[in-house]
């Protein structure tokens, strides 16, 4: 049954192609002579699909609780398939594929595929495996796909698609050998500069892009910009400390690895590469349900006691969400982060216009589905009918403690305060979903107050924000509004994702601390040793509300920073 209807949703998701000037060039084949059809093709494009990767990160998390072995790892027949046979399925109405040496039936799947059906085409009747790997969480197509389109053991090595890359794509490997010295990067923004010039174009406008005009993303950094500190003279200030304690779990700062999905799109160690650098830094990561690594896979990665939480996606099945919640449980996270703000899916115009699939003036019959976009696919999983009493029986499900991540207004976390929540997350999905929402910490700073007015707060209540943060500076500015009155943390997710772009682990650790040593150095400044002492004493946020007139002239003589520097440059 839920197989069936996940196949109803993939069939709404309209194909698309990885377009874009930094695409991965055109390629031929290289293929026995078996392989007439396939070689008249003169050209392809092989650029890895951002949709493919988290739509098949979906289909992990969101089917593949309800198998009944999650053991399920390679194909279930052992019949042994010779390469002679194997290589006359490479059409589209007949469309073997193979991957780590088993074989599968794709036909019937092709137009569900939410990449596409380019890229199962063009590997009809060829090893796909390093495309198939690069892109999907172990275990997707032996879950997902039906165990009798599992065909079984190829037995002779089949001809794999040779990728001739363009000048673009050249450059960009290039850089990839050639990265800055870790030593060489000084804050937050060098990771992300980084990101832009080695990641894929595709990639790269899927990890930055915001709604529509992106007003909202944007904002969310601005805000920090109009909160002003007021420092403390003449205290001892020779230790600082910038530990705490987040829903039980000891953390060395006030801050964690917000989820954000296909960490794999920038290194192909992905999410499990951020747990370790996490890990091995005292931080915690909060794991989405649309990684490009199963959620075993991670907790595996997951050092000798370290902490992770676990962002979910509320599916329509009450049954996957149990199941869900459940291995969460097993796989050791200490938390669950109920995601609320997903109820539709974003209309990230950056990352919609690389994807778009033909020229053509006709008007799409169905107005809810934007080609080719990533969030297309994401959101077809997600209940858009859940409510507070749902909330309340997730609460119920668990002993662990249940965030609502998405939270936008003072009334919504009053109510979660009603229901018994641990807390919230105010976060408006980084910008990526309604455009021009507030950003968080100015929901935050309208929020406390009211909430201490009325008696509601608690100290053991959480509050954490997310959206925007870059600097130690934005992580005290967010403490000291909840100050006492309740625990405040603070999520960042895209810093995270550029970080372990090109560095893996050590990128993570990396950014990690440069964040940490920030947050020591402004702590001496303003006047604090230790988080407990910040509060609204601290800051000025009489011009949060308002916005800045732009001096053009200032801004025109303002010399910036140069940009970091690659070691070929």
């Amino acid at each position: 049954m839920l197989r069936s209807q996940f196949r109803n949703v993939l069939r709404n998701v309209k194909p698309f192609h990885a377009g874009g000037k930094r695409s991965v060039a055109s390629s031929t084949l290289s293929s026995s002579s078996t392989h007439s059809k396939q070689q008249s093709r003169s050209s392809r494009v092989l650029a890895a699909s951002v949709a493919s990767v988290t739509a098949a990160a979906a289909s992990y998390f969101l089917v593949q609780p309800s198998l009944a072995n999650d053991e399920a790892a390679t194909a279930s027949s052992n019949r042994k398939i010779p390469v002679e046979e194997f290589v006359k399925h490479n059409t589209a109405d007949d469309c073997w594929i193979t991957v780590n040496g088993n074989v599968y039936d794709l036909t019937d799947f092709i137009d569900m595929h939410p990449g596409g059906t380019t890229p199962l085409i063009q590997n009809a009747g060829h090893d796909a495996t390093v495309l198939y790997n690069k892109i999907h969480p172990k275990g997707t197509i032996e879950n997902f796909l039906p165990k009798e389109k599992q065909l079984g053991v190829l037995v002779g090595e089949a001809p794999k698609i040779e990728i001739i890359i363009d000048d673009k794509e050249k450059h960009r490997l290039e850089l990839l050998e050639h990265l800055p010295a870790l030593s060489r990067i000084q804050n937050i923004y060098d990771f992300e500069y980084i990101a832009s010039r080695v990641l894929t174009e595709q990639a790269w406008n899927y990890y930055s892009c915001g709604a529509e005009d992106e007003i909202t993303m944007r904002e969310n950094h601005y805000a920090y910009q109009r909160i002003y500190f007021r420092p403390k003279c003449c205290v001892n200030v020779q230790d600082v400390d910038t530990s705490t304690t987040l829903l039980g779990s000891k953390s060395s700062v006030p801050f964690y690895v917000s989820a954000a999905a296909s960490a794999k799109l920038g290194h192909d160690d992905g999410e499990c590469s951020i747990a370790r650098g996490a890990g091995k830094e005292g931080v915690i990561q909060m794991i989405s349900s649309f990684s490009s690594y199963s959620l075993d896979e991670i907790a595996e990665s997951r050092i000798p006691g370290a902490t992770q939480w676990f962002q979910l996606y509320v599916n329509e099945d009450k049954d996957v969400v149990k199941r869900t919640i459940k291995k969460a449980e097993d796989l050791g996270m200490k938390a669950i982060f109920v995601t609320v703000d997903a109820a539709n899916r974003g209309n990230r115009e950056k990352d919609i216009r690389m994807r778009i699939t033909e020229d053509h003036d006709e008007l799409d019959e169905d107005h809810s589905v934007r080609a080719g976009s990533t969030s297309g696919a994401m959101p077809s999983f997600i209940d858009k009918r859940l409510t507070w009493d749902e909330v309340k029986d997730i609460i119920g499900l668990t002993k662990l403690p249940v965030m609502l991540k998405g939270v936008q207004r003072t009334e919504d976390i009053e109510k979660a305060i009603d229901i018994g929540c641990q807390g919230v997350v105010l976060s408006n999905h980084g910008g990526r979903q309604l455009d021009t929402a507030p950003p968080p910490i100015e929901v935050m700073a309208e929020s406390v107050p009211i909430l201490k007015a009325k008696g509601k707060l608690d100290p053991n209540f959480n509050i954490f924000v997310d959206g925007g943060v870059r600097r130690g500076t934005d992580i005290l500015k967010a403490l000291a509004i909840g100050g006492k009155d309740c625990k405040v943390a603070v999520g960042l997710g895209r810093p995270f994702l550029y970080a372990n772009t090109g560095y893996g682990e050590k990128g993570v650790r990396k950014a990690i601390q440069i964040l940490r040593e920030e947050m020591k150095a402004d702590m001496r400044m303003l006047g604090v040793t230790n988080l407990n002492e910040l509060d609204e004493s601290c800051i000025d946020t009489r011009r949060l509300v308002g916005r800045d007139a732009v001096n053009n002239v200032f801004n025109n003589n303002y010399y910036p920073m140069s940009q970091i520097k690659f070691k070929n440059e």
